[in-house]
């Protein structure tokens, strides 16, 4: 039996499913026919605008936001499909806090479904820094469907990696 490095928390049913989806070559298919849709977000340019808007909608009270951008240092095998970070700079005499949210570069050919899911993760960040009941409480009032968006994004890089290897 095959490890599933990224659907290992889930109970073995779900496993065995994917992996009889395996089996019969037909993970990517399944993924491709219920996310037949790529986003359009290219750049980092594009992607600061896609982050605000969503978090101008759901956070506005939240801090602001200094940086958003697609970063190819970020390892998906290390757990990190994007980061959010506070950065202090001094500033002549005064301390100046900026945050930043780092994408995966990965995610840029990545359908929408997959970016807004990774995008909603990191912005609640912005409000709960643990993942804890509200932090995913917050996430399924960004994306109501965040829990299918996810595993679905677990199959997603299981299937890349299998095209990879």
């Amino acid at each position: 039996m095959q490890p599933l490095k990224y659907l290992a928390g889930y109970p073995p049913h779900l496993q065995d499913q994917v992996r009889a989806l395996i089996a019969r070559d037909r993970l990517g298919a399944m993924l491709s026919d219920k996310y037949p849709e790529p986003h359009a977000v290219r750049n980092d340019g594009q992607l600061y605008d896609y982050v605000q808007a969503l978090k101008n909608r759901y956070l506005r009270k939240a801090v602001p936001l200094g940086k958003v951008l697609y970063d190819g240092k970020l390892q998906v095998v290390k757990q990190a499909l994007g980061t959010h970070t506070a950065v202090s700079r001094v500033h002549g005499g005064r301390l100046k806090a900026s945050r930043e949210i780092r994408i995966a570069s990965v995610f840029r050919d990545a359908p929408a479904e997959f970016l807004k899911m990774i995008v909603v993760h990191e912005l609640a960040h912005l409000k709960e820094a643990e993942h804890n009941k509200a932090f995913y409480q917050l996430c399924t009032h960004m994306a109501p469907d965040y829990h299918q968006l996810e595993f679905d994004l677990r199959l997603y890089l299981t299937q890349r990696e299998l095209e990879a290897g």
